[in-house]
């Protein structure tokens, strides 16, 4: 999927909606579990209750890699299934990769080629050698951790050297990177008064930005502060969606929340057209 796509099928559908698939056993349906494959059937039953709302779908692999090659077998299932049925939507490998250069190139290979992800979060902490790997595939987009949502951001991210704090830093240095227009980036909902500066360093590329429900970050900060021409814009909630209830009408509420975010989205973008 191209940048273009991405923004067409935004402008499409009034939504710049992420649903993050962290598929937990021990909080899906209690009769889900006793199915084949848990995973799977909870992720397939979230995707075709609001494939309408959103335009990307961001399964975070430690939710899989946890159970195991089981757990491996329903990740590479619901991308699959992603793929075929909903081939519009962009898909995101949230697994926060980043090694040396080969290493970094095999993790490519992995998301990118063996199961077809549009894209796939990376820490750049170990530079430029572990980061270009994965953006020398086209079409492949690799959205870097710049300042993230969690409490803990600000043991290092936000540390000021003598020039600017550190996740400045690494916005400004990854914009010199090879095919640096693949680059998008993580910044936390939590976070959202910082969105001013990162847009005058980024102002093109697209932000993936958690933190919107569960953890308490403000969607409308986030647009005031995070919007450009493009939208630039992918908000993710996950909690606050998939778990919107435990029963059997877990899809039907899960499709409920996900419709008051993109009701929300809709408003701000016909308002941002004014």
């Amino acid at each position: 999927m191209t940048q273009a796509q991405l923004t067409a099928e935004i402008r499409k559908k009034e939504s710049f909606l992420c649903i993050g698939l962290d598929t937990d056993l021990e909080k899906i349906p209690e009769f889900l579990r006793a199915s084949k494959d848990p995973l799977f059937a909870f992720n397939k039953a979230i995707i075709d209750a609001t494939h309408d709302l959103c335009v990307a779908y961001k399964p975070n692999t430690a939710f899989y890699e946890a159970y195991g090659s089981e757990g491996w077998r329903a990740l590479e299932r619901t991308i699959a299934y992603l793929n075929d049925s909903y081939p519009h939507h962009f898909t995101i490998a949230d697994a926060k990769r980043g090694d040396i250069g080969n290493t970094s190139g095999r993790y490519a290979r992995a998301f990118f080629e063996a199961m077809s992800f549009d894209s796939v979060t990376v820490a750049p902490y170990m530079g430029r050698d572990s980061v270009e790997p994965f953006l020398a595939f086209e079409n492949k987009f690799v959205i870097l951790l710049a300042l993230t949502s969690n409490a803990g951001a600000f043991d290092f991210q936000t540390l000021s050297t003598p020039d600017e704090a550190l996740y400045l830093q690494v916005l400004r240095k990854t914009r010199e990177y090879a095919h640096a227009d693949r680059l998008m980036y993580v910044v936390g909902a939590t976070k959202a008064s910082f969105l001013k500066e990162i847009r005058e360093i980024v102002p093109d590329q697209f932000l993936l930005i958690p933190g919107v429900g569960a953890q308490g970050g403000s969607l409308e900060e986030v647009c005031t502060y995070g919007l450009n021409s493009q939208v630039g814009l992918l908000v993710n909630s996950s909690r606050g969606i998939i778990y919107a209830s435990a029963a059997a009408d877990f899809a039907e509420a899960a499709r409920e929340k996900a419709k008051s975010l993109q009701l929300q989205m809709s408003r701000v973008l016909r308002d941002s057209k004014n």
